[in-house]
């Protein structure tokens, strides 16, 4: 597979017809203004998204009420490759007129998905029909019901407008982040793209209940079901990872990016509230959480408060991990360590080793809050991003109200 890559990458930069004068070749920029981008994914669905050109060289993508600025575009031959800001995975495509079609490429995970974008196209999903069914409100979902293993629960949360439905799907270990897309008659698409992960979910809606299609670029794809409950909540994201008997404390010594060994041991973290941040510069919750931290760490940091973040790489070696935790630090403006836990792989269970205090690592990102004393007062699995709305709103004010507890003691 990573020679295919290879292969594809090349066969894209080299791929300028004999007939195409060398002064045409140069000329080929991104046209400011906005493309309709398609990814193909399983059962010949589409994964569309929306992005807007500003420059050659600036470009905008849209998710509901995200933007994703992109500045990382960079031109060889007939070709040009794009990269979102933090994560890993590029666009590669040659032009067509205006056009593009090319490759959504990861390397690190052997993944390649067909790509092709419009120009002057900002209809994300087209509707030919009006809406029959109604979307709006709280829905209690289930994904890959009665699959073993594989089964997990959902709170899906939408409001539609027209044709047009924006939401997402928050579950125990964070959420679905900005979806948007359309009702047509009685069937839902909704999509997002950011740079990491590729999503589209599409269902058939009825008065009380939806059945459908949860796809990851494509490479997976899973069911789910719903049914209307405006009561419905999930489990208490404060309660799904905790200590195990015997445990009062966590302890770990990793390198930071300068291959330093770092511990919470150290004369830093003594005697101080210390936040562990476990999370993964691949994950877009995790990035959600670290752009809240940041700001946060920046306008406490001259009190007795300490951020620590261990990072679980699927980079295939170290220096790899290191660079994308580096990129990750300079994108955001994290000033708080963050430590290499492990690379080669972001396996829950070979990341529950690193820290086997703990019953077990559910979710990307989990933060364990530690007091004054060194004592573990509370571990709160995922993260409610901005998309959740409310949800992210109510975590913002729990989770500051328990760190001046903490700060106050």
């Amino acid at each position: 597979m990573r020679y295919l890559i290879a292969c594809l990458i090349v066969l894209t930069v080299f791929s300028c017809k004999d007939a195409v004068k060398k002064e045409d070749v140069k000329s080929n920029k991104l046209k400011i203004g906005k493309y309709r981008a398609v990814l193909d994914v399983q059962d010949n669905e589409s994964l569309p998204f929306i992005f807007e050109v500003k420059s050659p060289t600036t470009l905008n993508i849209y998710n509901a009420e995200e933007v994703i600025e992109v500045d990382e575009i960079e031109y060889r031959n007939d070709s040009v490759f794009i990269k979102a800001p933090v994560f890993e995975g590029y666009i590669a495509a040659i032009f067509e007129g205006n056009n593009l079609k090319g490759s959504f490429i990861k390397e690190s995970l052997d993944r390649i998905v067909p790509f092709t974008a419009e120009y002057g196209n900002s209809n994300r999903f087209p509707f030919s029909e009006k809406p029959s069914k109604s979307v709006n409100g709280v829905w209690e979902t289930v994904f890959s019901k009665g699959i073993e293993g594989d089964e997990y629960i959902a709170k899906g949360i939408f409001k539609r407008t027209g044709n047009k439905v924006l939401g997402t799907f928050r579950t125990t270990t964070g959420d679905y982040r900005y979806l948007e897309g359309s009702m047509m008659g009685n069937t839902m698409k909704l999509s997002t793209f950011d740079g990491a992960h590729a999503f589209l979910f599409t269902a058939k809606v009825s008065d009380s209940t939806m059945e459908g299609t949860f796809y990851s670029g494509n490479h997976w794809k899973e069911p789910f079901v719903a049914k209307r409950n405006e009561n419905y909540e999930l489990p208490s994201a404060n309660d799904l990872t905790f200590l195990k008997e015997g445990y009062d404390s966590i302890d770990f010594v990793f390198p930071n990016t300068s291959d330093e060994l770092v511990g919470l041991k150290d004369d830093k973290f003594k005697g101080k509230v210390v936040i562990v941040q476990i999370m993964g510069t691949w994950c877009p919750n995790c990035l959600d959480e670290s752009k809240y931290y940041a700001d946060f760490y920046k306008k406490n940091k001259d009190k007795d408060l300490e951020i620590i973040a261990l990072a679980f790489e699927y980079a295939k070696d170290k220096e790899t991990a290191f660079s994308r935790i580096d990129r990750l630090v300079v994108n955001v403006g994290i000033e708080y360590p963050i430590l290499l836990a492990q690379y080669g792989t972001s396996d829950k269970v070979k990341a529950q080793e690193k820290l086997p205090m703990l019953n077990h690592v559910l979710s990307y990102p989990t933060s364990i809050f530690i007091d004054k004393r060194g004592k573990v007062r509370k571990i709160h699995t995922g993260f409610n991003g901005p998309a959740t709305g409310e949800k992210y709103i109510e975590f913002k004010k729990e989770f500051e109200a328990f760190v001046d507890e903490l700060l106050s003691e």
